[in-house]
């Protein structure tokens, strides 16, 4: 009797740390993290002062700009718990859900975030660190309130989700030249067609708690449409950049291109048909998007 009681004490410890783990991982959208953290991983290793990798700062890297990220998203998470908890898609997540309270989120984004931005100027350079502090403070304390204020929070928020690029370049390289700017240019104007198809497919959920993030304030619009094609054609040159400027080969070049127009290619799809199936089409070609492309540039790393 004694032993069962024991194995159930001990099942049950193992229940509560597992679900505190898995609450951790929805704290810091470990998904959405995972992805930031790719592009500034890949942008390190894309940068021409490293010939060879030192894979033990990779991971360094990594674990730094996931504490980075993850308190930008624990912070977001704690601010708007409130707004979190109205929307189906949300609604889940510890901080709105209540099973961990706002202060614990906020010791756990502070922790995480000093610790990170620590990581990133002992390990790397003090640029890579400040960077860094300023990508959160810009995520966590600019963008996350002014969603509510006006639909430029896109414009605002595409700073903090494309500084990853640049950050991995400069810790990389220690400088801030062209090719990091370049990266950076990329991310930021993905991000235009990718939040606004997300947008357009959560804007019930969205408008229902005062979110403004599509450009026109009646909502999914020809003008939201036009917006996405005019951001993916502004790809196209950007995408040409990287050859011009002998950071890489041909071979991406003709990649970069495809991966282009065929973002314009769903934009345009989506002005015709105005329609969330389309909205969703923009949104997943995004998705796959980003690890084509930069996987692709550093293949194709011109030496």
């Amino acid at each position: 009797m004694i032993m069962a009681n024991t194995t159930n004490v001990q099942s049950s410890s193992s229940y509560r740390i597992a679900a505190k783990v898995k609450d951790y991982f929805q704290l810091i959208k470990f998904t959405l993290s995972f992805t930031v953290v790719f592009s500034c991983v890949i942008c390190y290793l894309f940068a021409p002062n490293l010939v060879t990798y030192n894979w033990s700062l990779v991971v360094l890297l990594f674990i730094a700009g996931m504490l980075v990220t993850g308190s930008a998203n624990a912070i977001n998470q704690a601010v708007e718990k409130d707004t979190d908890a109205k929307m189906k898609r949300t609604g889940t997540r510890p901080v709105a859900s209540g099973r961990m309270s706002q202060q614990e989120a906020y010791i756990f984004a502070a922790l995480s975030g000093i610790f990170g931005v620590a990581m990133m100027w002992y390990y790397f350079n003090m640029s890579a660190a400040l960077l860094s502090a300023f990508s959160l403070f810009l995520y966590a304390f600019i963008y996350t309130p002014l969603k509510k204020i006006n639909s430029i929070a896109v414009l605002v928020g595409a700073f903090p989700g494309a500084l990853p690029c640049l950050i991995g370049w400069v810790a990389g390289n220690d400088d801030f030249g062209a090719g990091g700017w370049i990266l950076f240019g990329i991310q930021f104007l993905w991000q235009f067609p990718h939040f606004w198809a997300i947008a357009w497919v959560a804007h019930q959920d969205y408008s229902k708690v005062g979110f403004k993030l599509l450009p026109s304030d009646k909502g999914p619009t020809k003008f939201t449409a036009i917006q996405c094609i005019m951001y993916s054609v502004l790809m196209i040159p950007m995408g040409i950049l990287p050859n011009y400027y002998h950071l890489a080969g041909n071979v991406s070049l003709w990649i970069l291109l495809a991966c282009n127009l065929f973002i314009v290619f769903q934009s345009v799809r989506l002005y015709n048909e105005m329609s969330v199936k389309a909205a969703r089409r923009v949104m997943f070609s995004s998705y796959i998007y980003l690890p084509i492309v930069f996987l692709s540039l550093l293949a194709d790393k011109a030496h």
